[in-house]
């Protein structure tokens, strides 16, 4: 046999594998997430979560009711480190007859890692101009930042409800000019949220609890704000209640829901508050979620005494 075909083929064969060493070091990381929407049906109703993204808090500093170093370890019994990446949740209830949003994530108020609600609600199949109503838990910035777009209402066709005392408490100048220095931006956030849809007549109160839309109901756990409700969602038997800021650190406040959050108002009220939600939901064994648990954030409780268990819910393709 000739020499020639040899040298053809280990020519060949060294030009292979040099391809596929460029080519395998050519793709570049992508490092971004798929969109962040996860979707299930609670008896009629299609629920879907839409994440507005992710900020960090420094637990350790933020945390009462215990010390640095419990925090610092119950965070490691997660694999976490302080400060911990959070999640910014919203809900979308489709009832069939009405669209509604359960809180409008921070927008632009909490930096680059927040903001995504339009992409992923667009990407979850809906327009936020088919929005009917949003219901927010409470007026902090990472629940209410998401409403506008610069000077532009986001949610055009949507009429906005919250707890009257939490209007009467975050919408107010009076409050805002008596509130110190360092909580002026926290008013200034609610008040430049709310301004269009109250221009427009497209915000409306309610006091308490309340039926807001078939299924949909309002049920007041004030503590953590002057007004800060929780919606009840029901439909054929089946049940979600989402908790908003009811809690904020999953990898502590399970285990001791006695550990309370410096953002809070009356911690004590916030406290007790989410006592009794973390033991209805053990004891009744409903759907739970809240805004800072971990995306998609949906899941049940489980009694552990003397705190509870987390229990995520299982992956769905809707089948």
């Amino acid at each position: 046999m000739s020499m020639f075909p040899r040298i053809g083929y280990a020519a060949a064969l060294l030009a292979g594998l040099t391809w596929s060493a460029l080519s395998s070091a050519a793709a570049p990381m992508v490092k971004t997430q798929a969109p962040g929407y996860y979707r299930v049906m609670l008896g009629d109703f299609e629920v879907t979560v839409i994440n507005d993204g992710s900020f960090h808090l420094p637990l350790a500093k933020l945390l009462g009711n215990t010390t640095p170093g419990k925090v610092e370890e119950a965070l490691g019994k997660s694999f976490l480190k302080d400060p911990v990446e959070t999640s910014d949740n919203a809900f979308l209830v489709n009832t069939g007859s009405k669209l509604v949003l359960i809180d409008a994530g921070a927008g632009p108020l909490f930096g680059p890692g927040t903001g995504f609600l339009v992409a992923n609600l667009r990407a979850a199949g809906y327009q936020p101009e088919q929005i009917d109503e949003i219901y927010i838990t409470h007026m902090h910035g990472d629940h209410v930042g998401g409403l506008m777009s610069g000077d532009k209402p986001v949610f055009a066709n949507a009429v906005v409800r919250a707890d009257q005392a939490e209007a009467d408490f975050w919408l107010s100048t009076a409050h805002r000019d008596a509130a110190p220095a360092e909580a002026k931006g926290s008013f200034d956030n609610a008040i430049n949220s709310l301004k269009a849809y109250q221009a427009a007549g497209r915000f409306k109160p309610f006091s308490g609890d309340t039926e807001l839309v078939p299924g949909v109901r309002a049920h007041a756990s004030h503590g953590h704000t002057a007004g800060h409700t929780t919606y009840v969602v029901e439909s054929k038997g089946e049940k979600l209640v989402l908790w908003g800021d009811l809690m904020h650190a999953a990898a502590v406040q399970f285990a001791e829901p006695a550990v309370v959050m410096s953002f809070d108002t009356d911690s004590k009220a916030a406290a007790a508050e989410r006592q009794k939600a973390y033991a209805e939901a053990a004891s009744q064994g409903y759907w739970v979620a809240a805004t800072h648990l971990s995306f998609p954030a949906l899941g049940h409780l489980r009694s552990a005494a003397p705190g509870y268990t987390f229990v995520p819910a299982n992956y769905t393709t809707l089948r």
